[in-house]
């Protein structure tokens, strides 16, 4: 497992009966988490007295619950600040586990000695898009969401790298690709975080079990004459490891070579010292 263990303003404190309590700085929220269904005693004090909490309702959806929250609040992965607030369906803006993929092709983008173009499709707030230029990488960051594109120009300055070479795009992801293979344009770098179910401006449906390939497929046209790497996110059950190594492995190495690897990806948890398990990340590199 690839695990993300050098955050310090992060931590998951312990996880029990469906539940995680986490430290996003300085504050302490309670969230669902599908992987956590054991029932150990609940001993961390933060259990009793956190800043929010997020609700799951039997129907489907819930609610947060507020005990004296900042309506918004920022935390620091070494240079990097993204700015969090608790949004709809439990979350915070950011994936905290996603830090392992971010110092890992930071070290190839730093290391290359070149100019790297790096594609992030799917790239919500901004993480991977602000790993990568810190590094020293042109960007192109495409969601579908113009409220997540904000944010993530928002996290982007606070970062210091409100004048660094990002191109922000609001569209969809597929047919984004599809254009720029008809363009001609090219990229040193590939990284998607595709979700499980969505939709784009226009209302068109992702099914990441249907899309997945085909979007590899298309993708893999655009990696340059000498790629530096290719990232691959899944937090969707049916695509395990394995899957990942397939797709990335039939569609990559014919063309140019090198190693996928993919793995479970996970977060320390404090209490306990074991891992917590947050979806897989496949990699392709030379």
């Amino acid at each position: 497992m690839w695990l993300a263990d050098n955050w310090k303003d992060y931590q998951i404190l312990d996880c029990s009966k469906g539940e995680k309590l986490e430290r996003w700085g300085d504050y302490l929220l309670v969230r669902p988490d599908p992987q956590v269904i054991w029932n150990t005693p609940r001993d961390h004090r933060g259990w009793r007295r956190p800043n929010g909490h997020y609700h799951r309702s039997a129907k489907g959806g819930g609610e947060w619950e507020f005990f004296d929250l900042p309506q918004q609040w920022s935390i620091s992965y070494g240079p990097l600040v993204f700015n969090l607030k608790p949004f709809s369906f439990k979350h915070t803006g950011l994936f905290p586990e996603q830090a392992v993929n971010w110092d890992w092709f930071g070290e190839k983008i730093r290391n290359s000695g070149r100019p790297v173009k790096v594609l992030n499709l799917f790239a919500y707030t901004g993480g991977a898009t602000l790993a990568a230029a810190a590094a020293g990488a042109s960007v192109t960051h495409v969601d579908a969401s113009k409220g997540m594109v904000g944010w993530a120009k928002e996290n982007a300055v606070s970062s210091g790298l409100a004048d660094a070479p990002i191109r922000w795009l609001v569209d969809d992801c597929v047919k984004f690709v599809e254009r720029e293979i008809r363009r001609g344009n090219h990229y040193d770098g590939i990284i998607m975080d595709p979700p499980s179910y969505g939709r784009g401006p226009k209302g068109e449906i992702w099914k990441i079990e249907d899309a997945i390939h085909p979007l590899i497929q298309l993708s893999v046209q655009l990696l340059s004459d000498d790629p530096l790497f290719f990232l691959v996110n899944s937090y969707t059950t049916g695509l395990a490891p394995a899957v990942l190594t397939y797709m990335m492995s039939t569609e990559i190495l014919p063309k140019f070579g090198g190693k996928v690897e993919a793995q479970e990806i996970g977060l320390p948890v404090k209490e306990s010292g074991l891992v917590l398990p947050c979806g897989a990340s496949g990699r392709w590199a030379r």
